[in-house]
């Protein structure tokens, strides 16, 4: 299944951590590509596993690499490392790309020959209200790429690098532990050499998404959580970058008002009229959103500001505890204090 030489033109590399009950979805998606069988590689990375994974990948014609449980940073670096392909794909155990996946980004790289990059999107087949939310969530930042001649942010659910600079700009960074924002983080640095990143929206996988509102709070959280180590190395990236919405970070600032403001309500009128007023400024801002849902899932629109309220708390709860540990305490021990 090897080119001339034994080199592919593509590598595919899935890491996967106690995956076995969704891997096999995943590689018989790769198996069922457009372009030709020869023309890449598919490389599972198994991150420490205790359950089947190694097994079923093996017997969905894998390449199976097995290392130590280090994370998923470190899971891809050490696929990257031993493709034969030009270019990396990477995709979660959890995925299943659309059968023209590779052909999408085979044709960006060609329509883009200075790109070294490039960022596909997420699909969903679920039902549950916050998985159908979450879609939706994606689905307005996708927006916000569209048309835009370069990007800086590439999520690795559904990414493409050219190898060599993959390698030379150091590969994914085993600082962050677990599936977060080390994905980000690498996006920026590429971004920060100037070098070239382009959004393929026809680069599909379906996902699945939290279900459960506790779940997806615990996603957000250790997002912001990690946001924090980020935005300190890439602080331009807190104004703006193509992939976060504006209006993210005013709907952050207003739940928080919100919040730190309703215990207050009973002791203070002014509690209750600065209350009343963030309440209807941070309901304003989730208008375009509510909107924008209301045309395809009306379940979703009248949800939409609930969880919106969600996102805001749970990303800024997790952005100040992330700030504690690495703005505020590694300063304090870098002063020796």
């Amino acid at each position: 299944m090897t080119n001339e030489g034994g080199k592919f033109g593509f590598s595919v590399i899935v890491p996967a951590y106690n995956a076995a009950d969704t891997i096999g979805a995943c590689l018989d998606a790769l198996a069922r590509q457009t372009v030709p069988t020869g023309s890449y590689e598919v490389i599972v990375v198994d991150d420490g596993s205790t359950d089947r994974t190694a097994e079923v990948a093996r017997e969905h014609g894998a390449i199976v690499i097995s290392q130590p449980n280090a994370g998923p940073a470190a899971a891809r670096n050490r696929g990257a490392e031993a493709a034969r392909g030009e270019i990396l794909l990477f995709t979660d155990a959890d995925c299943e790309p659309t059968p023209g996946w590779i052909a999408a980004f085979a044709r960006a790289f060609d329509a883009n020959p200075d790109a070294v990059g490039a960022k596909g999107t997420y699909l969903s087949r679920q039902r549950e209200i916050v998985a159908r939310f979450t879609q939706m969530e994606y689905e307005e930042r996708y927006a916000r790429m569209e048309g835009r001649d370069r990007i800086d942010f590439v999520d690795t659910y559904s990414a493409a690098y050219r190898r060599d600079t993959f390698l030379e700009a150091g590969g994914f960074d085993t600082t962050f532990p677990t599936a977060s924002v080390e994905d980000q983080d690498f996006s920026f640095r590429v971004a920060r050499l100037g070098r070239r990143m382009v959004y393929v929206p026809e680069a599909r996988v379906y996902h699945r998404h939290n279900r459960t509102v506790g779940a997806y709070w615990k996603r957000k959280f250790y997002i912001g959580y990690w946001k924090a180590l980020v935005t300190r190395r890439f602080p331009e990236r807190l104004v703006s970058d193509s992939h976060t919405p504006q209006t993210l970070k005013l709907q952050m600032a207003l739940a928080s008002a919100v919040a730190l403001l309703l215990p207050l309500l009973p002791f203070s009128g002014k509690a209750r009229k600065l209350w009343a007023g963030a309440t209807l400024a941070f309901l304003a801002t989730t208008f375009p959103f509510v909107k924008r849902s209301a045309g395809r899932d009306k379940a979703v629109a009248s949800m939409a500001p609930g969880l919106l309220a969600v996102r805001a708390l749970a990303l800024t709860a997790g952005f100040l505890t992330g700030m504690l540990r690495f703005w505020i305490k590694t300063d304090r021990d870098a002063s020796g204090r």
